[in-house]
């Protein structure tokens, strides 16, 4: 029997890769829950962002004129 690297692929990667998908989150029903889901996830981009440090040359610099 001979298969393709094509047909390989198909069989072994592709649903390997489904499974990898996260499920989209859940819509909130009401503002309180919205607010407790934006936070929530604002704290878990913080913790996140916390892991990389940089130095403050990286920083882009700027400023605001009016």
């Amino acid at each position: 029997m001979r298969i393709t690297r094509r047909r390989l692929a198909v069989a072994v990667i592709a649903p390997a890769a489904l499974l990898a998908q996260t499920p989209p989150p859940s819509i909130p029903s009401n503002p309180e829950e919205e607010l407790a889901a934006a936070r929530e996830q604002n704290r878990r981009n913080s913790q996140a962002l916390d892991e990389f440090r940089l130095p403050m040359a990286v920083e882009p610099a700027f400023q605001f004129k009016a």
